[in-house]
């Protein structure tokens, strides 16, 4: 039986409407409490989105920190996988309430697929890394 064809991610604007902030930056920030804690220390990012879907391949132009709380995560790999394809420039995970740590298994494929992964402490807001 073949699968079924995923949608193609819509086609990235001209250029994001602000500068890159290297993922460095960010993680500068104590005030954030984000960890590095899988994949490559450098990254450019271009914009924060926010996702839980299983899937949000469609709804990437690339360039992404995309924060998760993992509530649809069920296969790692893939949903790693499907980040990378879309050119997400790096994933924030953030614990609690779904999660009281980060997955190994999310671990593994970061590292695997070489996309910078974030843990988010559950007293930072995705909004507040938006915002920054």
């Amino acid at each position: 039986m073949d699968e079924p064809s995923m949608p193609t991610p819509p086609t990235p604007s001209p250029g994001p409407p602000t500068p890159p902030i290297p993922l460095a930056e960010l993680l500068a920030r104590k005030d954030l409490g984000l960890r590095r804690i899988a994949g490559p220390a450098e990254a450019d990012l271009l914009w924060v989105h926010t996702s839980e879907m299983a899937d949000p391949y469609p709804y990437l132009l690339g360039g992404e920190l995309l924060l998760s709380a993992g509530v649809l995560l069920t296969d790692p790999d893939r949903y790693v996988a499907r980040l990378v394809e879309a050119g997400a420039a790096a994933l924030g995970f953030g614990v609690r309430p779904v999660y009281e740590a980060v997955p190994e298994a999310l671990v593994e494929a970061c590292d695997r697929y070489g996309l910078p992964l974030l843990e988010v402490p559950p007293e930072t807001p995705f909004t507040t890394i938006a915002r920054a």
